[in-house]
């Protein structure tokens, strides 16, 4: 595998061997007869799309939004939005036998940039320690909310 840092700076790239780097990279897993492990599929929605996939060891969780149990949105700051999308994340990682430990990824939508600090304690409180990777940027949202969270949870099979 090849990485390229190519900038508009003037930098001349810089092209990596993962091999020669000393990365190690895992064989793909396969089951008997030699075909790779198939993905799996856990819940349900009433969009097209699945809350969590496991793929391998890895387990992606939809992009979460602040509904409730009875399918009705959070209305309420960021703080009581934040605190449900993250309860939904938590939910759909058990639907695959993860849990918030075991998120290394996160992407974060913010409808108000202004909204990050309360957002971010929140956060903070259910990542308290070894917080995964995150990406967190202000978007615009597909439906009246504040916030959207979608995780990657790696947990070998």
């Amino acid at each position: 595998m090849l990485l390229s840092n190519k900038t508009s700076i003037g930098i001349a790239p810089i092209a990596v061997n993962l091999r020669q780097a000393g990365a190690v990279l895992a064989p793909r897993r396969v089951i008997g007869g030699g075909h790779p492990l198939p993905k799996q599929t856990f819940g349900t929605s009433h969009v097209p799309l699945s809350p969590a996939v496991r793929a391998g060891d890895f387990v992606y969780v939809s992009g979460q939004v602040p509904v409730g149990g009875d399918g009705i949105v959070v209305k309420g700051s960021i703080t009581e939005q934040t605190e449900q999308v993250l309860a939904n994340v938590k939910a759909a990682l058990a639907l695959a036998g993860c849990t918030l430990d075991d998120v290394v990824k996160t992407t974060v939508w913010l409808e108000d940039a202004r909204d990050f600090g309360a957002f971010n304690a929140v956060y903070a409180r259910h990542f308290p320690k070894n917080p995964p990777a995150r990406t967190t940027v202000e978007s615009r949202l597909m439906i009246d909310i504040k916030i959207e969270v979608e995780a990657v949870a790696y947990r070998p099979v």
